[in-house]
């Protein structure tokens, strides 16, 4: 978590806010391709990329 924390201070810190919605579409990318890759939606979710 700390992590966390530190990357918004440091984004906070340099006037880089833009950045964030990025990297949160960028996670929840991840964690949807994480959370469907053994189920039989994964064939689907690849199309999409």
């Amino acid at each position: 978590m700390s992590f966390i924390f530190e990357f918004l201070k440091y984004l906070k810190k340099s006037n880089k806010l833009y950045l964030l919605p990025f990297f949160i579409i960028v996670l929840l990318i991840g964690f949807l391709l994480f959370l469907t890759e053994g189920t039989v939606v994964a064939p689907f979710v690849y199309t999409l990329f």
